[in-house]
C-alpha cells in the first residue's frame, strides 16, 4: 500500500508539472496568478511547481505586467535552453538532420543527398549517425542535454518489434515502396548513433510528422479535423481529429498514395496498378514526362525533372506552353482532386493542406484545378465544409514535426529527463504548440 501511495504522489506531482509546462508552452508567457485558472491548480501548488521547474532551468522570467492596483506580476515562459531536440527527415531525395532548442529555434542543420531512389538501410543509418554528430558539433552542444531524437520515415511503423540484444523492443519500418521489409530501424539506430543511452528515439511516418507540424505551427492550427497530404517522390497523408489539448485527439497515418485512382492504370512502384502515387508522385511524373517525349537527360533526378516539367508547361510571358506538359499536369491535378475528394468523403475534414517538396512545387500552379476536381468528385455538403490550401511550413515541415515527437513526450512527462532504457514510442496525446517563433495565424 505504501508503494502504491508513493507512486500516486509521484504521478500527481508529474501531472501538476505537466499542466504548468504545457500551458506556458502553449499560452505563455503567463504570470503565476494566470496559471491557476488555466491549470486548475491551487496557488500553493503553482508556487511549488514553478519553483521546481525554475530551479531545473526549465522556466525563466519574461518581463512584468502591471496589475490592477497591486504589485506588477512577473511573467514566466519555458526556457528555450532547457534542452535540445533533434528532428530527422528520412526523405526520398535526402536525409535532413536539424538540432533545435525547446522553442524549436534551429541551432544547426545538415543534409545528406541520396542517390536516385537509393534506400540502402546501412547507408541511411550511417547518414543519421554522422548527421547527428555533425549538428551537435556545429552547435557546440552537449549530447547529455538531448531530450530525444525524432525521425520521420516513409512506410508503416510497427511499434513493438522483435526484442533486441539489450532486451528492449523498438520500432520496425515496413517500407514496401523503398524496399524496406520489416527493418528494425530503431534498433539499428540505437546501435549506431553516438548519444547517451537514455536519449530516446521516436520514429514515425513522415506524413504524420508533417501533419503534426502543420497542426501545431502551420495551416492546421485551430482546426478540429484536418487532412495533410505529403507529395514527394512518393505520396502519403495523415488525418488529425481533435484539438491539440484534447486528450482524445487522434492522428492517423494513411497510405493514401496507394489508393486506386485509375482502374487497370499505370503500374505503381508498390507493385499494384492505378495507384495515386503512379500519377502524382514526383518519380512517376518524371517517368511520364520522359515517356511523353519531354527533354530530360537520362540521369535527371526527380527534383530536376519536376522543375523541367513545370517550366515546359508554364514558361513565362515570352515562352509557349508545351501542350503535352499541360495535359500531363491537368491529369495529375484531376487524380489529386479525386483522391482528396476521397479524404473529404471519408473523414469530413475542415481543412486539407498540401505539403511535401513536390507538393510545394506543384501546388501554386495546380491548386485551383485540384480544388475544382475535388469539388466535382466529393459529396457537395462535405466539400462545402472543407477548404484546400497549401501547407505553411515549407520544406522543413517533416523535420520540425519529427522534433515535436520528443518535445511532446518531454512536456507530457512534466519536464522530467529521459531515463536509461526509455522507449521512443510517441505519446498518445500530442501536447501544446509553440506560440512565438512558429506561430501562424489562422484565417
Amino acid at each position: 500500500m505504501a508503494e502504491r501511495n508513493r507512486r500516486t504522489v509521484r504521478d500527481l506531482r508529474r501531472g501538476n508539472r505537466a499542466r504548468v509546462l504545457q500551458r506556458l508552452y502553449f499560452d505563455g508567457p503567463l504570470s503565476r496568478q494566470e496559471l491557476g485558472p488555466v491549470t486548475g491548480l491551487s496557488s500553493g501548488s503553482i508556487s511549488n511547481v514553478v519553483a521546481e521547474l525554475s530551479a531545473e532551468g526549465l522556466l525563466e522570467e519574461a518581463g512584468v505586467v502591471d496589475s490592477d492596483g497591486g504589485r506588477p506580476r512577473t511573467l514566466l515562459r519555458v526556457a528555450p535552453d532547457g534542452g535540445l531536440l533533434v528532428g530527422i527527415d528520412i526523405g526520398e531525395t535526402r536525409v535532413r538532420v536539424e538540432l533545435f532548442d525547446l522553442s524549436l529555434t534551429e541551432l544547426a542543420r545538415t543534409e545528406r543527398l541520396l542517390a536516385q531512389h537509393g534506400y540502402d538501410v546501412e547507408r541511411i543509418v550511417a547518414h543519421v549517425r554522422t548527421g547527428v554528430a555533425d549538428v551537435l558539433r556545429d552547435a557546440g552542444a552537449d549530447p547529455r542535454r538531448l531530450l530525444g531524437i525524432g525521425i520521420g520515415v516513409p512506410g508503416i511503423i510497427e511499434r513493438d518489434g522483435p526484442e533486441g540484444p539489450d532486451g528492449t523492443r523498438g520500432a520496425v519500418v515496413h517500407g514496401q515502396t523503398i524496399g524496406w521489409r520489416a527493418v528494425p530501424f530503431e534498433q539499428l539506430l540505437r546501435e549506431a548513433v553516438d548519444v547517451p543511452p537514455e536519449v530516446p528515439l521516436f520514429i514515425d511516418n513522415g506524413a504524420k510528422t508533417l501533419g503534426q507540424a502543420e497542426m501545431w505551427f502551420g495551416g492546421g492550427r485551430g482546426a478540429g479535423a484536418a487532412a495533410i497530404a505529403l507529395i514527394g517522390s512518393g505520396v502519403g497523408a495523415c488525418v488529425d481529429h481533435g484539438d491539440i489539448l484534447d486528450e482524445d485527439r487522434t492522428s492517423l497515418a494513411l497510405e493514401w498514395g496507394h489508393t486506386t485512382v485509375q482502374l487497370r492504370g499505370r503500374r505503381c512502384r508498390c507493385g499494384s496498378i492505378g495507384c495515386l502515387e503512379a500519377y502524382a508522385g514526383a518519380e512517376a511524373l518524371r517517368e511520364r514526362w520522359r515517356e511523353a517525349g519531354g527533354p530530360l537527360p537520362e540521369d535527371a533526378d526527380d527534383e530536376t525533372a519536376l522543375a523541367a516539367l513545370l517550366t515546359a508547361a508554364y514558361p513565362g510571358r515570352r515562352g509557349t506552353p508545351d501542350p503535352v506538359a499541360l495535359a500531363l499536369l491537368d491529369e495529375t491535378a484531376e487524380c489529386l482532386g479525386a483522391a482528396l475528394a476521397d479524404l473529404v468523403n471519408l473523414f469530413l475534414p475542415e481543412r486539407i493542406l498540401i505539403g511535401g517538396w513536390a507538393g510545394l512545387l506543384l501546388g501554386p500552379r495546380l491548386l485551383p484545378e485540384i480544388r475544382r476536381y475535388a469539388n466535382e468528385y466529393a459529396l457537395r455538403h462535405a466539400a462545402a465544409r472543407t477548404t484546400i490550401e497549401m501547407g505553411r511550413l515549407g520544406p522543413d515541415a517533416v523535420t520540425v514535426g519529427a522534433a515535436t515527437l520528443p518535445l511532446a513526450d518531454f512536456l507530457t512527462r512534466g519536464g522530467s529527463r529521459p531515463e536509461p532504457g526509455g522507449t521512443g514510442t510517441p505519446p498518445r496525446t500530442a501536447v501544446e504548440a509553440v506560440r512565438e517563433r512558429h506561430r501562424t495565424p489562422v484565417n
